[in-house]
């Protein structure tokens, strides 16, 4: 399946979000330090109501380390400032769909890094700044899902 990676994320809910849809679709979540809260806020534990034993999450102390674990073939880094469509990509089960912190996304230093394949954005309207993280997670994930005719759903 796909492997979902949040960057520094600073919102609570918005990982209880993401816990949720790993949850119900058989994503992994991936976490890279520093969060900006405490994984047993009630914020994130509300969110996630009780899908916590139903996904794949894991914490990693740093991108690099992430990295050395997951051992990744393909990134995609989302960011607003790509031209390339989220949708134009063919996605292959192992991917790594990255997301940056709320509400700067992903610095340049990261996006530079050599193990992102390729930055991609998800189209909205002119004037609009960014999708909410979970948001922006879940719609990438049900694309890739949905080229592979979502497997194992019912």
């Amino acid at each position: 399946m796909f492997r979902v990676m949040f960057y520094s994320p600073r919102i609570a809910p918005n990982t209880g979000n993401a816990i949720r849809m790993v949850a119900g679709t058989g994503a992994e979540l991936h976490l890279v330090e520093p969060l900006g809260f405490d994984l047993s806020e009630p914020k994130l534990r509300r969110a996630g109501l009780d899908y916590h034993d139903l996904a794949s999450v894991t914490v990693h102390p740093s991108l690099p380390a992430a990295w050395a674990a997951l051992r990744p073939d393909r990134v995609f880094a989302f960011t607003a400032h790509a031209t390339t469509s989220f949708a134009d990509v063919r996605y292959r089960a192992g991917d790594v769909l990255l997301f940056g912190p709320e509400p700067t996304g992903l610095d340049a230093a990261t996006l530079a890094d050599d193990h992102i394949t390729e930055q991609v954005r998800i189209p909205m309207l002119p004037g609009r700044r960014s999708l909410n993280l979970s948001n922006a997670a879940a719609v990438a994930v049900y694309e890739a899902w949905r080229q592979h005719r979502f497997a194992g759903a019912v």
